[in-house]
């Protein structure tokens, strides 16, 4: 969401009106705003203050306003509001919201918001519930119109026409046999542009589907590579069973974008605009990865201690060691980064470790080349030659080292199925530290003839 949204006048009144009750000024301030501009200024409230002023929204704009909204903040509302105000919106949501919702809820409070659902909607939405969590199934819409082969392009349409109000979407068709499994696809722009006794099976083409128990990940980004308006979801023996469309797929993605940037980075997802986060969870999300590099660390202070003859014997080695474990990380973490997303995007695969080692053996010792130059150049200016050799040396071993493990870690992660972003980064960071240092220390030793 633009960020010019949350700093308008509008937007800073609002956040002082309920702060001090003035309840009748801020239902005014509200009522002409858009549904993304109340979203962007729910984001920004503390949980009391978002419950008041979802309470002064009109009806139909407060559902649009609480589908807008991140399920976990979704989930503060429904704890803060009334069991009549929550099941009323409750109600009103698409199954696949539902469940997302459900799955931010404590079991008492989801099964409560369940049992006070029509049948059929229940049943949608259990439907949905059933399938593991992760999986694309639990992110489907079981609200789709299909056809048959062997209708007409008038009947397809006086199909959609009259399902209209419930369908997820309709501008693309399904098409199932007797048994309902899948069988091709029709866009709703073939069959407005066919004769009206054209038959659907003339019509169709091949279909592209996900299977219910496959990743989200893995279907929604397929939905996005293929370009498709909606994915059918069919179950193991190919019977349709949902549909996902672009939007969904989309916010699938985001997710687990933001997911791999936090973790990368060293932290923990938030899941929930950062301003909404409550500090402790803001501090549960990096303690724990800190923990892990300040463990790692202790590796590197070991191998100093290991070589403190070394270094009183030429102290001046002492100065370049944050730049070469500095440098080293960097590299690494360039290399798992750049893997991490090829891996996401199914440019590589596990497999192919072999080719990827090649490439970042070849680019690390590429970067080391013109580092360990530029780094021999200063080191010699500023020192003496030897010194630079030692630098420079070190410099293209360790660019070499740290991209090819950055660049093999993320396929290792994906092999024995954990996070690639969350195995790549602590680890590199641990091994280029203590092995970098040991490198340049053998390097020193063997060049200064300490």
């Amino acid at each position: 969401m633009d960020d010019t949204t949350t700093t308008t006048p509008e937007h800073v009144a609002m956040e002082r009106l309920l702060h001090d009750q003035d309840l009748t000024a801020a239902a005014a301030t509200v009522a002409p705003l858009p549904v993304p501009d109340v979203i962007a200024v729910m984001e920004r409230l503390g949980a009391k203050d978002r419950a008041l002023l979802f309470r002064l929204l009109a009806k139909d704009v407060a559902l649009e306003v609480f589908e807008g909204l991140d399920a976990t903040l979704q989930g503060d509302l429904v704890q803060a509001l009334q069991d009549e105000e929550v099941a009323s919106v409750f109600a009103l949501l698409d199954p696949d919201d539902r469940v997302t919702l459900l799955d931010e809820l404590p079991a008492t409070v989801a099964t409560r918001l369940l049992t006070g659902l029509p049948a059929h909607e229940r049943d949608l939405t259990a439907a949905v519930l059933g399938y593991p969590s992760g999986s694309i199934g639990r992110r489907m819409s079981p609200e789709y119109v299909t056809t048959r082969p062997d209708q007409t392009a008038r009947q397809a349409l006086d199909r959609v026409r009259s399902r209209l109000g419930d369908a997820e979407t309709v501008y693309t068709l399904p098409v199932v046999d007797g048994q309902r499994r899948l069988v091709g696809i029709v866009s709703l722009r073939d069959l407005l542009g066919a004769p009206a006794d054209a038959r659907v099976a003339d019509l169709q083409h091949d279909p592209h589907a996900a299977t219910a128990t496959e990743k989200a990940e893995a279907a929604a980004r397929r939905c996005a590579d293929l370009k498709l308006l909606a994915l059918p979801v069919v179950d193991a023996e190919g019977r349709l069973v949902g549909i996902l469309t672009v939007d969904d797929a989309l916010a699938i993605l985001e997710e687990a974008d933001s997911e791999d940037q936090a973790r990368i980075g060293g932290t923990e997802p938030l899941r929930r605009p950062y301003l909404s986060t409550p500090v402790r969870s803001i501090v549960r999300s990096r303690v724990v990865w800190l923990l892990v590099l300040a463990v790692g660390a202790t590796l590197t202070v070991q191998v100093l201690g290991a070589f403190e003859a070394t270094l009183e014997q030429m102290v001046v080695l002492s100065l370049f060691i944050p730049l070469l474990i500095g440098t080293g990380g960097n590299t690494g973490n360039q290399a798992a980064t750049t893997v991490t997303r090829a891996l996401a995007l199914g440019d590589v695969r596990p497999r192919d470790i072999p080719r990827v080692l090649a490439r970042e053996v070849r680019v690390g010792f590429s970067l080391g080349l013109l580092l360990g130059a530029v780094g021999f150049a200063a080191a010699a200016l500023a020192f003496e030659p030897a010194i630079g050799l030692v630098i420079g040396l070190t410099l293209l071993s360790i660019c070499t080292m740290a991209a090819t493990v950055g660049g093999a870690m993320p396929l290792i992660g994906r092999t024995i199925r954990v996070d690639p972003a969350v195995f790549s980064n602590p680890f590199i960071t641990t091994f280029v530290d203590a092995t970098g240092l040991v490198v340049y220390f053998l390097i020193a030793s063997a060049v200064l003839g300490l």
